[in-house]
């Protein structure tokens, strides 16, 4: 009855029609503050691998606070940064894979990664960004042996190791090897030292095995880091600061 009633007045009619574009208006809103509170302020991401193993396992969910605004504001000329050494970041190298990311698709990346809790992106993001930890900031000095990394602070005159200047407590993934491995192997155990210049961090995997890191890469642009994880909320039993 309620639905012949509405079929034949035009004042229900009129009311139910409202209530769609009231509806519409509000998801519209909804996914415009959801992208730039994404896009500006906070993101979530799932740790895809074991690179940063055993702190971090395959699976977990982090939330990150983005770097976004503070990369448009940010004072060239300052040294100062929105990371310190031993903290998880996301290092995101499209730039230096040559990659072009539009307004309108970055948009519909992030409704697309909500809406399908974050499995589907357009972005060939898997490629392009990575969690890695924060080792050395500008103008240090960095080097490696046998695992172990060393860090000599800008401006100061002795050596430290990485979890001596970490404001994170976190045991590093050491892995095994032959005492016959080649220590000249390029990104084995050991690396020459380096100094970073203005602007240039160096990050590492957890999981000292694997290269896909600033062993592999050289130091990164600050500019490269896009996040920093704040808390992790999956799993339950895993909640915690990272």
């Amino acid at each position: 009855m309620a639905n012949r009633w509405r079929q034949y007045s035009y004042v229900a009619q009129k009311s139910y029609l409202r209530k769609i574009r009231v509806g519409l208006f509000w998801v519209f809103v909804f996914f415009v503050l959801y992208t730039l509170i994404t896009g500006l302020l906070f993101s979530n991401r799932v740790l895809e691998n074991s690179a940063m193993e055993p702190g971090c396992k395959a699976g977990d969910r982090f939330i990150f606070l983005n770097y976004a605004i503070n990369h448009m504001f940010r004072d060239k000329t300052s040294s100062s940064l929105p990371f310190r050494r031993g903290q998880i970041v996301l290092v995101d190298r499209s730039a230096a894979s040559g990659e072009k990311k539009g307004i309108v698709k970055t948009v519909l990346d992030g409704v697309v990664r909500f809406c399908t809790l974050q499995r589907v992106s357009l972005f060939p993001k898997e490629d392009t960004i990575f969690v890695k930890r924060v080792i050395a900031l500008p103008g240090d000095t960095v080097s490696l042996d046998n695992f172990v990394v060393r860090v000599k602070p800008a401006g100061e005159n002795y050596e430290y190791t990485e979890s001596e200047l970490s404001e994170r407590d976190y045991v590093p993934g050491i892995p095994q090897v032959s005492l016959l491995w080649d220590r000249s192997i390029p990104f084995s155990s050991s690396m020459e030292q380096i100094t970073l210049e203005d602007g240039e961090c160096f990050v590492l995997s957890d999981d000292r095995s694997n290269t896909n890191d600033s062993r592999s890469w050289g130091p990164v642009p600050a500019s490269f880091i896009t996040g920093r994880a704040v808390v992790r909320y999956w799993p339950p039993g895993r909640i915690g600061f990272p």
